[in-house]
Parts: C-alpha cells; sequence; structure tokens
C-alpha cells in the first residue's frame, strides 16, 4: 500500500514538472515571435484618430516618478545651433529669461503664478494663462475674437477695446523646453521660443544639422519635428519617417507604415507630455506661455555639469541659477541668484523655489519696501529671507549654497544692488573699473570663517580644513550635520549697497565655484570686457558673455559643476526680454 501511494505521488511530481516545462516552452515560443505585433500594428493605425485631449494628458505616475527620480542626473544644455549653454543648471526663471528650468515656482497668491526650470521637481503646472507681475487676463480663443471683429467699431472705447485686444494676442508667445530624461543622451536640454523663426522647426534626431542631438542607436538620423502651430497657438509633434517610431505618452504617432518612412501627421502637445523616441530616449516637455516685457538691463545665464571633465563620468548637475523681474507683486524689485547643491541636488532646487518666494513676501509690505528705498539698504529683507528659507527646508542630508543679488529701482530710474550669501558661490561687480567683492568666502579654510568659528568658542585645530566631512561652514539645509555640530550656520553674509550708475559700464557676475575654481575675479573682470567688446553690436550679449566665460572655465578643465548669471547694467547695450 504505501509503495503504491509513493507511486502516485511521483507520479503527481512528474505531471507537475511536465505541465510547467510547457508553459515555460510555450511562453518562450511567445516571445520568439512577439503576435502582439500585429495587434500593435493595428492598434498604432487607429491612433492617426486618437483625441488630443487624451495626448495632452501628461502621465501621472510612473512617469513623474521617473522624471523625478532622473532630474537629478547629468544635465548639459544646448542652444539650438549646438553650442553648450545655458542651465542651465537646473535653470529658474519663472517670470524671466527662457524658462530652461527648469523653474516652476508654486503659485505664491491666486492673482499670480510661475512658470517651471528651471523646476525641476515636478511640480503641477499652474494654469499658463495666469501671468506672474501681471493684471489677471485670459486669452481670448478663437471665437471670441471673430465676435469682436463681427460686431466693428461701435464706439472709441470699442476700438480701444480691439486694439488693446488684438495687441495683447500678438504679445503673447510660448516656450518650449525638452529634457532627456532617460536614455543615453540624458540630461540634454534646448529650449526655443514661438517668435524665434530662425529656429523653428526644432528637429529632433542623431546626426547633424539636428537641434537637439541624441546620441541614441535607435534614433534615426532624422527622427522628429517639432514647429509652432500660429493658426491653433500651439506646439505640434511629426515624426519624420523614422524606423523605430515615436511615441507621445505611450501612443505611437509615426505612420502606420513604418517602413515606408512616410512622415506621421501633426499631434498637439501640451506641458508635461512624455515623448519617446525609440525606445530608450525619453524627452520631457514643459510649455511656458509668456508675455515679452523689458527688463532694464541685460541678463545671461549658461551652466554645465562639466562631467567630461571628470573622464566622462555621469555627474548630476546640483548647481541652480534663476532670476525673477520683477518679483511677484513687487515692481522694480528682482532677485538673480545661484544654488549649490551637495549630496544631491534637492536642497538646491528647493531652497531657489523657496528664497524668491520669501523675499517676494516680504517685500509685500510696502511700509518695508518704502524703508529700503529710504535707507537704501535691503540688510533685513535679505537676512530675514535666509532665516525663513532655512525654517522651511527639512533636508536632513543635503544642503546647498546661496547666493541671491537684490537689484531695485527707484522712482528716479537709479538702480540699487546688494548681495547675500552662505557658501562659496561668489558674486562680484564691476563699478567705474572698481572691483567691487559682493560676497564672503564661506569655506572652512577661509579666514573670515574661520574667525567665526572661533568665536563660538571651539576653534578648528591646527591644519583642519573640513567640518563633520564638510568644507563649508555655512550653508542652507544639512540639517543633521547642524544638530551634530553647532558651529554650521546659516546666517548669511550681507554685502554693501552698491548705487549703480547705468552709463558707467557696471555689470554684475554670479557664479558657482566651479568657475572660481578656476577664473580669478580680477581674469573674469577682464573677460567680460574683452567679451563685452567684441559683442557690442550684437544683441542677447549679456548671454553670449556668459556662455564665453563658461567655455573659458570648460578649456581650463574646471572639475565641478558651473553656473554662471550674469547681469549688463550699460544702457548703451540692448535691454533683456524677458518671459513670464
Amino acid at each position: 500500500m504505501a509503495m503504491v501511494e509513493s507511486n502516485v505521488v511521483v507520479v503527481v511530481i512528474v505531471v507537475v514538472v511536465v505541465v510547467v516545462m510547457l508553459l515555460l516552452i510555450f511562453l518562450l515560443i511567445l516571445l520568439f515571435f512577439k503576435p502582439w505585433r500585429f495587434f500593435l500594428s493595428s492598434s498604432s493605425t487607429r491612433s492617426r484618430t486618437i483625441k488630443v485631449d487624451d495626448l495632452d494628458r501628461p502621465l501621472v505616475s510612473d512617469d513623474e516618478d521617473l522624471i523625478r527620480n532622473q532630474r537629478n542626473e547629468l544635465r548639459i544644455d544646448y542652444d539650438l545651433e549646438g553650442a553648450s549653454l545655458q542651465n542651465e543648471g537646473h535653470f529658474r526663471s519663472p517670470r524671466t529669461y527662457g524658462h530652461l528650468y527648469k523653474q516652476r515656482l508654486p503659485t505664491v497668491s491666486h492673482h499670480t503664478t510661475q512658470g517651471d526650470r528651471l523646476g525641476v521637481d515636478v511640480i503641477s503646472d499652474p494654469p499658463e494663462d495666469l501671468l506672474f507681475g501681471q493684471t489677471l487676463r485670459r486669452p481670448l480663443s478663437t471665437d471670441q475674437i471673430s465676435e469682436i471683429q463681427k460686431h466693428g467699431r461701435q464706439s472709441l472705447e470699442d476700438e480701444k477695446f480691439q486694439e488693446f485686444v488684438f495687441k495683447d494676442i500678438l504679445d503673447q508667445r510660448s516656450c518650449l523646453t525638452l529634457e532627456v530624461i532617460s536614455g543615453p543622451s540624458c540630461g540634454l536640454r534646448c529650449s526655443v521660443q514661438s517668435t524665434n523663426t530662425s529656429r523653428l522647426p526644432l528637429t529632433l534626431g542623431r546626426v547633424s544639422p539636428s537641434d537637439l542631438l541624441l546620441k541614441d542607436s535607435e534614433v534615426s538620423g532624422k527622427h522628429a519635428m517639432i514647429n509652432w502651430n500660429s493658426n491653433k497657438m500651439k506646439w505640434e509633434l511629426i515624426d519624420m519617417g523614422s524606423l523605430n517610431g515615436t511615441l507621445l505618452n505611450s501612443q505611437p504617432i509615426n505612420h502606420p507604415d513604418s517602413g515606408s518612412r512616410h512622415w506621421g501627421d501633426p499631434i498637439e502637445l501640451a506641458s508635461g507630455n512624455v515623448i519617446t523616441l525609440g525606445t530608450t530616449s525619453k524627452l520631457y516637455v514643459h510649455i511656458t506661455s509668456q508675455t515679452e516685457s523689458q527688463i532694464p538691463f541685460g541678463v545671461g545665464v549658461a551652466s554645465d555639469p562639466m562631467a567630461v571633465r571628470r573622464g566622462g563620468k555621469k555627474l548630476p548637475m546640483e548647481d541652480v541659477c534663476y532670476y525673477q523681474w520683477p518679483l511677484p507683486g513687487v515692481d522694480k524689485f528682482g532677485l538673480f541668484g545661484i544654488c549649490d547643491g551637495h549630496g544631491g541636488a534637492g536642497a538646491a532646487k528647493y531652497a531657489s523655489k523657496i528664497l524668491p518666494e520669501k523675499v517676494a513676501a516680504i517685500l509685500s509690505d510696502s511700509l518695508k519696501r518704502e524703508r529700503i528705498l529710504s535707507l537704501r539698504d535691503a540688510s533685513d529683507v535679505l537676512r530675514d529671507a535666509f532665516s525663513q528659507t532655512e525654517a522651511c527646508m527639512n533636508h536632513n542630508y543635503e544642503g546647498c549654497t546661496a547666493t541671491v543679488l537684490l537689484v531695485w529701482a527707484d522712482g528716479d530710474e537709479n538702480f540699487f544692488a546688494q548681495c547675500a550669501n552662505v557658501g562659496d558661490s561668489a558674486c562680484v561687480m564691476n563699478v567705474d573699473g572698481k572691483q567691487i567683492k559682493m560676497t564672503e568666502d564661506h569655506r572652512i579654510t577661509s579666514y573670515s570663517e574661520r574667525l567665526r568659528i572661533e568665536e563660538t568658542g571651539e576653534p578648528l585645530r591646527d591644519g583642519e580644513t573640513r567640518l563633520c566631512g564638510l568644507n563649508l561652514g555655512r550653508m542652507l539645509g544639512d540639517k543633521f550635520l547642524k544638530q551634530q555640530d553647532s558651529r554650521f550656520s546659516s546666517v548669511p553674509y550681507i554685502s554693501q549697497v552698491v548705487h549703480i550708475n547705468q552709463a558707467s559700464g557696471t555689470f554684475a557676475l554670479l557664479a558657482s565655484d566651479g568657475f572660481w575654481d578656476v577664473i580669478g575675479a580680477k581674469k573674469a573682470i577682464q573677460l567680460v570686457l574683452q567679451t563685452r567688446e567684441r559683442y557690442s553690436t550684437e544683441e542677447s550679449s549679456a548671454e553670449k558673455i556668459a556662455n564665453y566665460l563658461l567655455s573659458e572655465a570648460r578649456t581650463l578643465r574646471t572639475k565641478d559643476n558651473t553656473s554662471i548669471v550674469f547681469l549688463d547694467f550699460d544702457t548703451n547695450r540692448s535691454s533683456c526680454k524677458v518671459e513670464s
């Protein structure tokens, strides 16, 4: 009897093993022949009738996590002519020049919103038809415009209103920013404005003269293009007959017959979309609506992770540079800054978002604004903004430097600038040929910082160049280290106020330590003066100067992330267009 039972058990085991093996063989056959390709082919045919609303919906869960996880990786930004330039680092310019970041600050009030460089954390975009520092107004639809035209000019008021409406529509423009979030070229960025017809259409591909070059063998030489549809006021993506296809939010948009090399139909893009070229290269889409306005001086921003200078090692970009002019709800006040993160980019991204908010909130008090204008000193505002920002930060194991330049104008169009900083990102100004140091070095090796630490009652030992492993004594964040050692500080150094005579050729240069490690302040000023002469008759000269300085740091083989914000106050030069 026992023998029979054992035989039955053996038979059952054999049957189970055979069934499992058959299932494995069946799965291998499926993987080899891929029969679902036929279903995908038919679905791609149906994809020609995909509703635009479906494509406009950004991926929420998986792709959002992907973006958040990969934003800290290597970033190299390119202009559309192939030169490595702005953001920048994570360039955050919510109210200002070309938002490459990184930025997208959350709403400060229900009247204003900030669009997103620069920012790099995935934050839900606010409505794009609300503009920073502008009277609340909503763009009119085509039907509404037609209705206005139909009724004609009934009165002088109607005529003026129509002129305002059409001027409002003409002034409005859009900025498209693409960031490669996965694939061999992860970290590449490019940005283009809808009004810059010389740079449109924007082409994506593996070989020149593609505007965004992707070093991915699955990407065709000329894979896809993006153009601005002025009739619909929308950005549109078109597959250029690529071999491996193009997906928008996981939906194929290429021609059903991929072997024919026929172009696909144009599909509208929306902020938050994810474009997939081939199977591995994914591009995140950020679109901000903008209104052209004027900033009374030139601004240029540029940054580079400088990964090649470390043997090609894939380095995360931990610099964040940003600026806003004017600050939301605070006319004639602007903030320009750089945050250099360590231990990750999280603290730098957060500080670059919170600091402008805190400064704007403090300056929303008219009494404080009047006090600054009368005393010509904003020390209290800057000190309070740093203190409030530090209190909001919950970054235990990440920290960052923070250098900000507050610029304001009085009623007589006089400009003033004052700087505050923690860390080693520095700012220098040149006024009437005189070099003015606007920051203080807070590395442990600097005399002023060692003196501050000595005054705490726990001086550093001779030869000691680090505090708990860090070479900085002052920073934002790093809450765990500050709990372990009370000698760390987040109290900023506040500079003197500089009165700016716009006819004196004044300029200001903010840069992270990757720049100052290889170029001294005196040399930097000489480079600016030489380059400014070269670009004296050209538009966007401030931007060109910033990129030239960046290229010099690259030539001198800096080994750290490098970011630059350059302000040119010379009235004889072209002022800078800002976008909100």
